[in-house]
């Protein structure tokens, strides 16, 4: 099973910007659909963005124009480009496949954001 490992949150003030980084323990060239989830304190853990291998992309509604999903499958590597980010994004921020049935969730990144 391909392990995923999450990088790049932190403190950033309402208005910035931030770029995640998940990367593989192999390739994710395979993989068809990869995706960024996202749990705030007290809150179920929700589907912000998937990108395909044909890399077609979707995102929740509270984040489309704002946060851009990315992947580079010569580095192993799934991107999150969030920008304008507010209060209401803070959460941590987990990349995982689209169908997680049987995988298991890495530690994940804390994104904070300050109003």
């Amino acid at each position: 099973q391909v392990q995923l490992v999450e990088s790049g949150g932190g403190l950033v003030q309402a208005g910035g910007s931030l770029r995640l980084s998940c990367v593989a323990s192999g390739s994710i060239f395979s993989i068809n659909a990869l995706a960024w989830y996202r749990q705030a304190p007290g809150k179920q853990r929700e589907l912000v963005a998937t990108i395909r291998i044909s890399g077609s992309t979707s995102y929740a509604d509270s984040v489309k124009g704002r946060f851009t999903i990315s992947r580079d499958n010569a580095k192993n590597t799934v991107y999150l480009q969030m920008n304008s980010l507010k209060p209401e994004d803070t959460a941590v921020y987990y990349c995982n496949t689209v169908l997680t049935l049987g995988r298991t969730w890495g530690q994940g990144t804390q994104v904070t954001v300050s109003s």
